[in-house]
């Protein structure tokens, strides 16, 4: 058996360090602290760390300019997001194209294309569609490539994303405990993974109450707020409407809450609310309302720092973040006891 050859993950080891430190070091970031950059340099003359000779060449040849790829740029999630990538960009030398592909795959091949002929040094994505999207001729050309928000089902990448599942289940188990017992629920498109991830997760609580899952509850949009204007509109207008819904995005709840409003029913107590995201808007509207509270800078930040550590000899990395169930006045009906 041939001698092992040290990684990136045993300089950081020894040296005491983060890889994302390492790699800066490695690049001749200014950034890191000179003690720790030390550190660095004496674990790789110890180990006798060589990077990925051909992968280190390549990135040399290209510009230091990372595409970020989002799907919407009017939704606040995506631009907080950015905010973070851009914070660890900025530290490290690298400039930021941002694309907006507005949940279109054919969009996001078009700024897929320019990526590879611009030479760009890594791609940040949150993919319009799970099966649809196709990153192939980025990793064919060694472009490192991160999916934020969005899973991909066949590209073996890096990935940052929160735990739909059990953001979706507390937000449904919050209003029954809060009272609620027909819940319905507005969530995105099939393609898209966070929609079958959420949807699940309100199922899982269903299921855990001792209630019935009711199809006949359940609408599915497009992410905006007109969709889910008219998906509940149409829950609504049903003979047995539901007395809470669950909404599975920010914009959505949005369109969601005008049309309750149009209707001159009462939140909470007509019907109640949570939604999924968290935004300043959430807590200007009266009543204020309950929101799955995802931690946006930090999925921008651990995504630009796996984009710095990118290694094709290395397994992709799938990071899941915890979400935050953040009470409000939307799902607290008068004289009902919350679950928080």
């Amino acid at each position: 058996m041939g001698k092992r050859h040290s990684t990136i993950r045993d300089v950081a080891g020894l040296a005491g360090v983060s890889e994302a430190t390492v790699s800066r070091v490695l690049n001749s970031s200014t950034t890191v602290a000179p003690a720790k950059a030390k550190a660095v340099h004496d674990a790789v003359a110890k180990l006798g760390y060589e990077p990925f000779g051909p992968a280190k060449a390549l990135r040399q040849s290209r510009v230091r300019v990372w595409a970020v790829i989002i799907a919407d740029i009017e939704n606040p999630f995506f631009t907080s997001v950015v905010r973070g990538i851009e914070d660890i960009a900025h530290a490290n030398g690298y400039r930021l194209v941002l694309c907006n592909s507005d949940e279109d795959v054919a969009k996001e091949a078009g700024y897929l294309d320019i990526a590879i002929r611009e030479r760009m040094s890594g791609v940040v994505i949150a993919a319009a569609s799970t099966t649809g999207s196709h990153i192939e001729r980025l990793l064919d050309d060694r472009i490192p490539v991160v999916t934020i928000d969005r899973r991909l089902d066949h590209a073996h990448v890096d990935s940052v994303v929160v735990d739909n599942h059990a953001g979706a289940r507390e937000a449904t188990l919050h209003l029954l405990a809060s009272g609620y017992s027909r819940i319905g629920c507005i969530v995105g498109p099939t393609e898209v993974s966070t929609s079958s991830e959420r949807l699940a997760g309100y199922r899982s609580a269903l299921r855990h109450a001792g209630h019935r899952y009711d199809k006949a509850l359940v609408r599915r949009a497009d992410y905006r707020e007109a969709g889910a204007y008219k998906a509940t509109n149409a829950l609504l207008d049903d003979a047995d409407p539901p007395d809470a819904l669950f909404v599975a995005n920010n914009r959505m709840t949005v369109g969601a809450i005008r049309a309750i409003h149009e209707r001159g029913l009462s939140i909470p107590d007509d019907i109640g609310l949570v939604g999924f995201d968290d935004s300043p808007v959430a807590e200007l509207m009266r009543p204020t309302v309950t929101v799955v509270a995802q931690p946006v800078h930090e999925i921008g930040r651990i995504a630009a720092e796996l984009l710095l550590e990118a290694d094709p000899n290395r397994p992709a990395r799938d990071v899941v973040l915890a979400p935050r169930l953040v009470v409000r006045e939307s799902s607290r009906r008068s004289g009902a006891t919350s679950a928080r």
